[in-house]
């Protein structure tokens, strides 16, 4: 990558990501000092991992030390303000990292107490509460922008004067006393279940994600996908969606993943013909979806598992069909577009073979192989395969010289996790106070009880239009939570208020969840704020608002497979059998390829208005599982076809008849 085009990609991704904004110190000890933070972070949740019966302790004290050590990096990476100083650590910062230092000290010398007390709190609780609260969002303000701080402050309030809100939202109210109590010594709030999966499987998976960086995995990534894909027709389109899929599954990050994989692929897609909000829409929604995708699927995904009280490998096998289905439409999507408007690929012998790619990187997927079977055939914890996973990386790394890291790279390599991570688990510690103050007041149940009175109203008497309805609201509340957050919170909040309105009416819980975490991550993608889109244009040089749009058009199968598997659960593969499981495969696919048409206007041919409006019924009667409705769906996508190969017919045979 040339210099221009890597400072391009870090001002995009200074630009729409907050979280990269990290101080540059202009001083050689500050750079050590926080170097040598970064890398003790590390090798301690390594060693807590690996087992040393010295590190073994109760979950609130290895959450408190993982909350005091995010709290002392991120004040220390992160200024204040926009205009503050980048190359040293102000004076007052200094300040919340000494307060922020001995927050786990004090609850390792207060626990006895807590236990003791059955966590009733004394003076000195809530003053280190309350300074742990304003920590904990004034972190959280600074790294991914206000939005989840404030929402955090309107709980607070919501706890605080629960008896003046009206209707549904009225509770009992708490006093300051209480609340701090609630958030802060026990393991509900900020040391909840949110902490704890940050503490244990997210701080692994992004370390392995940055090992898996240092020894060459995007390059193989990139170079397996222009080897398969780059030749064929609208060949650049499929390498960023391929590209960009299988780095997404590593690295969970959206923005992240667009400004690493769209520096080479989206000026490739501008040069074969793609317009420029075309090229950053495709990057975009690969991007985004690279979150849904297994094995890793970002770090929500293991927030999920810990909700859910399940295994990691059962979100793993809900969550491969639906994403399938997912790229398995932009794929569609870009092929039609290719054909409608002539777009070729580029030239074969210019890409690489897919034998050299495996000779030179192939070894680099046996992590990956090792992690799986870790995950879902061993029976060990996730967090004993994610520490082993890291190991085996290592020493894979060394098989060849081309993937080859030196100590100072794997030390690179641990500093830069540690530093990923502090985004990601400040997030999690400030969700922890708004999904504290759902679980005290009552509130997710409240929401979940008014979202399915609408359904019920709005249509009385029908169970089947208000499961509908519901769903449409659930969306839209996941949308409009997401918005400008980062992936965990948004699916934690999303999750806690709407996925108890969908189990109410009988959804599986895994379904559930499974809708609002889809639904949260497409908050990256949909206008206004579009944070992996807006990341695109700023690469393409197109319009945000176009792009953002365009998006959404790409992603629409997407939208669509949520409603999908909540109809029919087996597209979950749950309680399937190899010809109900076959059965689902098809029409869904069937559905995608509809969608497609409809959106694209082209299916072996252009398609008229008529033929959109029969493709795009007949995606929507594939949502619903019922044999009268994929028959109805699939009888739509024959006459579609059917009209479509009498045209070429036609053509061709007028082709043939004209004079020579």
């Amino acid at each position: 990558m040339s210099d221009g085009k890597k400072a391009n990609g870090e001002e995009i991704m200074e630009k729409y990501e907050k979280e990269s904004r990290t101080r540059k110190f202009g001083n050689v000890y500050l750079n050590r000092l926080v170097y040598v933070l970064c890398l003790a972070f590390t090798i301690y949740h390594l060693a807590y991992a690996s087992g040393i019966r010295l590190l073994q302790m109760v979950n609130i004290k290895h959450h408190a030390i993982h909350v005091g050590l995010v709290l002392v990096l991120g004040f220390a990476l992160y200024p204040a303000f926009s205009k503050s100083s980048r190359k040293k650590i102000s004076w007052y910062d200094w300040i919340f990292v000494a307060l922020c230092a001995v927050m786990p000290v004090y609850v390792f010398v207060r626990y006895p107490v807590f236990i003791s007390t059955g966590f009733s709190g004394e003076t000195i609780d809530i003053i280190m509460g309350t300074l742990l609260i304003l920590l904990v969002m004034e972190c959280s303000r600074r790294i991914s922008g206000p939005a989840l701080s404030i929402l955090s402050a309107i709980f607070l309030v919501y706890a605080l004067f629960g008896r003046s809100f009206p209707g549904i939202f009225r509770h009992r109210g708490y006093n300051w006393h209480r609340v701090v109590t609630y958030l802060t010594t026990d393991i509900y709030g900020i040391y909840g279940s949110s902490v704890k999966v940050s503490a244990t499987y997210i701080v692994l998976f992004i370390i392995f994600g940055d090992v898996m960086n240092k020894c060459g995995m995007g390059q193989f990534f990139n170079d397996i996908a222009n080897a398969l894909a780059g030749h064929t027709k609208g060949g650049p389109a499929k390498v960023a969606v391929l590209a960009s899929g299988f780095l997404g599954s590593i690295n969970g990050s959206a923005v992240a993943n667009v400004v690493t994989t769209g520096t080479f692929t989206i000026p490739l897609m501008k040069k074969t013909g793609y317009s420029r909000e075309f090229a950053g829409a495709v990057e975009a929604t690969a991007s985004v979806g690279g979150q849904l995708l297994p094995p890793i699927m970002g770090a929500a995904a293991f927030v999920m598992a810990e909700t859910l009280g399940v295994k990691y490998g059962a979100i793993i096998r809900a969550a491969v069909l639906p994403a399938l289905i997912y790229y398995l439409g932009i794929i569609l999507q870009v092929q039609m577009r290719a054909e409608k408007d002539g777009l070729s690929g580029l030239p074969k012998e210019q890409m690489p073979k897919v034998l050299n790619v495996m000779r030179e990187r192939g070894h680099l997927l046996i992590p990956i192989v090792f992690l799986l079977y870790m995950l879902i055939f061993s029976g060990k914890t996730v967090l004993f395969g994610a520490f082993w996973t890291i190991v085996v990386t290592i020493l894979v790394a060394e098989l060849r010289p081309v993937s080859r890291m030196s100590l100072r790279d794997i030390g690179d390599a641990f500093v830069s996790g540690a530093k990923s991570t502090v985004s990601v688990a400040i997030a999690c510690a400030c969700v922890g106070i708004v999904v504290g103050i759902c679980g005290l007041t009552g509130f997710a149940l409240n929401v979940a009880h008014a979202i399915i009175k609408i359904g019920q109203y709005a249509i009385p008497g029908s169970a089947a239009a208000s499961l509908f309805l519901t769903l449409l609201f659930t969306m839209v509340t996941c949308m409009i939570l997401g918005m400008g957050l980062p992936s965990i919170p948004s699916y934690l909040i999303t999750a806690t208020i709407a996925a108890p309105a969908l189990v109410e009416l009988g959804q599986a819980e895994i379904a559930a969840h499974m809708f609002c975490f889809y639904f949260a991550m497409f908050a990256n993608l949909t206008p206004p704020v579009a944070l992996a889109a807006f990341a695109a244009a700023g690469l393409s040089g197109g319009s945000p608002m176009k792009t953002g749009w365009q998006s959404v058009k790409l992603a629409l199968a997407g939208f669509i497979v949520p409603f999908m598997f909540v109809y029919n659960p087996q597209l979950l593969l749950e309680n399937v059998t190899w010809l109900s499981g076959i059965q689902v495969i098809a029409t869904s696919c069937a559905g995608v390829l509809l969608i497609a048409a409809a959106v694209e206007g082209y299916l072996r041919g252009r398609l008229n208005v008529v033929l959109r409006i029969v493709a795009a019924a007949g995606a929507l009667l594939l949502i619903d599982g019922g044999g009268k409705t994929d028959l109805l769906g699939l009888l739509c996508l024959a006459a579609v076809l059917g009209v479509q190969l009498v045209k070429v017919r036609a053509v061709a045979a007028k082709s043939d008849d004209a004079p020579v």
